[in-house]
C-alpha cells in the first residue's frame, strides 16, 4: 500500500551538514520525497508538534533541542512508507540501532538522534498537516 510519512532531519544533523547524506539514504530505500523545506521551529511550534509528550520528563529538553537550529521537514511517499522509513531510521537509541541505519551512522545520543519519523498512518496525517498544506505536496 502506498503511504506518506513525515520525516524531520533534526538540528544535530543539520548543524553537521548531514542533510544530503540522510536524504540519500532515504531515497536509496525507495522512498520518494514529495515535499520538503528547511525551517527553524519556534518554541511554541516545537511544543505544539510534541504536545503528545507534554507530560513526559523529556518534553522540555526535547522541545528546546528541536528549536536550537534548523530542521528539514519532508513528506516521504512509497510502498509501506511508514514502516520502511522507520527501518531506515533505526532504533530511537542509536546504541540499539542496526548497522546501515541513519541513527547508527549519525545519531549522537537518544535525544540528538538525527531524525524523526511518523509511527502510524493517523500520526503521519496529523504530522504532515502540521508542516505542509496540500498545495506544497507533489505526486
Amino acid at each position: 500500500m502506498t503511504q506518506r510519512t513525515l520525516s524531520i532531519i533534526k538540528p544535530d544533523a543539520t548543524q553537521r551538514n548531514l542533510q544530503g547524506a540522510i536524504l540519500k539514504m532515504i531515497q536509496d530505500a525507495g522512498l520518494k520525497i514529495v515535499a520538503m523545506k528547511m525551517i527553524t521551529l519556534t518554541r511554541n511550534q516545537a511544543e505544539g508538534f510534541y504536545a503528545v509528550h507534554k507530560e513526559r520528563p523529556f518534553f522540555d529538553s526535547l522541545t528546546q533541542f528541536m528549536c536550537s537550529g534548523p530542521v528539514v521537514v519532508s513528506v516521504l511517499e512509497g510502498e509501506n512508507a511508514i514502516t520502511r522509513y522507520r527501518e531506515v531510521m533505526g532504533a530511537t537509541n542509536p546504541a540499539n540501532a542496526d548497522e546501515g541505519t541513519i541513527r547508527k551512522a549519525f545519531a549522537l545520543d537518544i535525544e540528538k538522534n538525527s531524525v524523526h519519523g511518523s509511527d502510524a498512518p493517523d500520526t503521519a496525517a496529523t504530522e504532515i498537516a502540521y508542516f505542509f498544506n496540500q498545495l506544497e505536496i507533489t505526486g
